[in-house]
């Protein structure tokens, strides 16, 4: 016999557990930002400081105007840097959530499968159309979903490549323009 019960138990059980990962991976991220964030806040202040004593200690204008370039020249290599570091993070847990959500899903059409699979033998006689249009219907929506995060990952892949290229050429055109002054 069909136990309805347990199936209901089963789907219930895995969304509480993909609801727990779900927070889990959320403050993990969370924790990795604010942990950046604090790292580059010490960082800035202990490295204004250091500046604030150079220009002061400057002998000519021209001398604190290299000693400036210098710090715009390291402050946009640390923004860059950080700018990568947090994509980095959030990537990383965007591409986790994406993979709990395809397990998830799939797990959760195997259950619905399953389920319709044994309300089959109970069904009355006649409804097989109905459960085989029901099953083709999940079928079809797990390959658009399957379709949707193969293009999702390529367009995360080609975003990721840009940021970098982007980031490096930012980082370039700085020394460039700080090496020219």
């Amino acid at each position: 016999m069909f136990n309805t019960n347990d199936q209901i138990s089963k789907i219930s059980l895995s969304g509480f557990e993909a609801a727990l990962r779900v927070a889990q991976i959320s403050l993990d991220s969370a924790e990795r930002l604010v942990k950046l964030n604090l790292e580059a806040s010490k960082q800035t202040l202990e490295e204004n400081v250091k500046v604030a004593k150079a220009l002061a200690g400057a002998g000519d204008a021209q001398e604190a105007l290299n000693q400036f370039n210098q710090l715009a020249s390291q402050s946009v290599d640390k923004a860059v840097a950080n700018s990568r570091n947090v994509y980095e993070i959030v990537s990383a847990a965007q591409s986790e959530l994406s993979k709990l959500a395809e397990e998830n899903l799939g797990s959760f059409n195997k259950n619905l499968i399953t389920a319709l699979e044994g309300a089959a033998k109970n069904a009355p006689a006649g409804s097989d159309n109905a459960l085989n249009a029901v099953k083709t219907s999940l079928a079809a929506a797990a390959a658009a979903v399957n379709s949707f995060s193969k293009a999702a990952q390529q367009v995360a892949e080609f975003t990721d490549s840009s940021i970098k290229a982007a980031s490096s050429a930012t980082a370039d055109a700085v020394k460039t323009a700080t090496k020219r002054a």
